[in-house]
């Protein structure tokens, strides 16, 4: 299994000549070094040169030989990724993998399963995704293993490790396209997004119809109600939370809440017991049950004497319906609602 940071190594220089005397090629001030070997050259002879040409010759061959070569004959698209990186795709993509549980989530829910051939140990739905071939987690996956399933997109969820999967698997002819949404609006486009690049276009739109009119109803259904402060658990030891750029600040406010830390810089920000004993949240919602386990199912510490706990307003939520920004997000956004309000929804 070759790690994220693996790089590939320079071609090492050929020895065997021995009759001709060799000199150290210094280039721009210094030693030159090719994969850790010094460059030699010959004392310059007409035998020498042609020497030296037909050995640069056979190394270039070499390095290449190991690249696969794109067909210039198949029709590609570009499509703009959420790294603002525009990416080429062929116009028929059949192989792609997932390094997430929720783009595997959404690959399967515009009826793109088939087209799946790898994803990461944490994909667990739908059942079928249990199937598929393990590349590893979302946070180690196996270049090796990537590569060997000769797929012609990868899908990533965040920008992290754009520049090692771009660097590594562009010399494979494989393309990376990025998904990192920071509200609602970004995850309906992820969706239709992944449809197009699984020839499912069609039913990616008629989802996220689907998605957006059950969205409206929840915000509809909230619109007269006072937002309540609520304050979002991603775990309690350490304390983190949710910040400015989540989209689950986002979801929060259409189910008729307000994050008490919707101002605090970045998405996922370390909190402090301090800030949080101060921000006196009326709701706590604890994102848990699915997935985790029973993990993240006790209000941490610091939030054990504030308004939420003592009114009985703390709401446990299964968190694959919050953590995993894909259709199921919106079962989230309707069961994080009843919560806030059930007055809204007693019809």
């Amino acid at each position: 299994m070759l790690p994220l940071n693996t790089s590939r190594k320079g071609v090492q220089a050929a020895t065997g000549f021995t009759r001709v005397p060799l000199t150290p090629v210094f280039l721009a001030g210094g030693k030159s070094r090719v994969g850790g070997t010094f460059l030699l050259a010959p004392l310059f002879t007409t035998t020498s040169i042609r020497a030296l040409v037909l050995i640069c010759l056979l190394l270039a061959c070499a390095c290449n030989s190991g690249r696969p070569t794109r067909d210039s004959s198949i029709a590609t698209r570009e499509i703009t990724d959420d790294a603002s990186r525009r990416v080429s795709l062929p116009e028929r993509v059949d192989r792609v993998i997932t390094l997430a549980p929720n783009l595997t989530e959404i690959v399967f829910a515009v009826g793109g399963g088939d087209r799946l051939v790898g994803n990461t140990t944490y994909c667990d739905y739908p059942a079928a995704a249990k199937a598929i071939t393990k590349v590893g987690d979302s946070l180690q996956p196996s270049l090796e293993r990537i590569i060997a399933l000769r797929p012609q997109v990868v899908l990533i969820s965040t920008a992290s490790q754009l520049e090692v999967f771009t660097q590594q698997l562009h010399n494979q002819n494989i393309a990376v396209f990025v998904t990192d949404p920071h509200d609602l609006d970004g995850i309906f486009r992820s969706i239709e997004q992944i449809g197009q690049i699984v020839g499912r276009a069609e039913q990616a739109g008629a989802l996220v119809k689907q998605l957006r009119a059950r969205t409206t109803a929840v915000e509809q259904a909230v619109q007269n109600t006072k937002p309540v402060a609520v304050f979002y658990q991603v775990s309690g030891e350490p304390l983190y939370t949710v910040g400015k750029g989540a989209y689950l600040t986002d979801l929060i406010r259409r189910a008729g809440g307000v994050s008490v830390t919707a101002d605090v810089p970045g998405a996922w920000p370390r909190y402090s017991n301090e800030s949080a004993l101060a921000a006196r949240p009326e709701a706590i919602i604890l994102p848990t049950g699915g997935s985790m386990g029973a993990a993240n199912s006790s209000v941490t510490e610091a939030l054990r004497n504030s308004p939420a706990v003592l009114a009985g307003r703390v709401y446990r939520i299964n968190d694959d319906h919050l953590a995993r920004p894909g259709p199921r997000l919106i079962d989230g956004l309707e069961e994080m609602a009843r919560a806030l309000h059930p007055e809204a929804f007693k019809q």
